[in-house]
């Protein structure tokens, strides 16, 4: 029991700080209420689900691989510039959904939002392969497979408690203020998607360089 609550708290602090999934869950909260919220929530532990998985089959070598992160932090730039784009959009009154214009799958549907964001969530690699893998191989070397299980599913649970927890309070708050504070939201989200975008943007074009320019 000890364990398993040690792990779930783990899962908590890593989802509590603010990051491009935390944003994009509390984004949905107070413009969708709840339910979109909370499916962005599970959309986010599905993406960590997957990379705990490739941890567990042995593929985390194939990730921390030059090339690989490359591409990850690239695809993860454009995606979430993409939904910073959107969201300063929807503060301005110019999205999509207001001019009647079909939406991209990604953007109808929170729960693969949630996955997208994460799962293009550089950060989110490192803490898999690097934090995870680390707890797995620094514990008794005959650690057994259910040992191991509790340890995945009680950080997993932690982590979508801790967005279950926003989604309510998000959806909340959206009750609470006015249209006017809901824009500066969107506003604010948006530049923050967009600045962890160029972040990992620049990541990449550093690890290109550091690849592909002779010293």
């Amino acid at each position: 029991m000890t364990l398993f609550f040690r792990n779930f708290f783990l899962g908590v602090s890593l989802a509590a700080p603010l990051g491009p999934a935390g944003v994009a869950v509390i984004q949905n909260g107070l413009r969708d209420g709840f339910r979109a919220a909370f499916l962005t929530g599970i959309g986010v532990t599905l993406a960590d689900t997957a990379y705990m998985s490739l941890v567990f089959l042995g593929l985390a070598p194939f990730l921390d691989l030059a090339g690989v992160r490359i591409g990850v932090w690239s695809l993860g730039s454009l995606a979430l510039v993409y939904f910073g784009i959107r969201s300063l959009q929807r503060a301005i009154g110019h999205s999509r959904a207001d001019t009647g214009e079909v939406q991209p799958m990604v953007a109808r549907h929170p729960l693969l939002m949630g996955f997208v964001v994460n799962a293009s969530n550089p950060l989110a690699i490192v803490w898999w392969l690097g934090v995870f893998g680390g707890l797995l191989l620094g514990t008794d070397p005959n650690l057994s497979t259910l040992h191991a299980l509790i340890t995945s599913g009680a950080i997993l649970l932690g982590i979508l408690c801790w967005h279950a927890s926003m989604a309510l309070l998000t959806h909340w708050g959206g009750r609470l203020i006015g249209p006017g504070v809901g824009r500066w939201v969107s506003l604010i989200a948006g530049v923050l998607l967009i600045a962890f975008g160029l972040t990992f943007a620049v990541s990449a074009i550093q690890a290109g360089s550091a690849l592909w320019i002779p010293r």
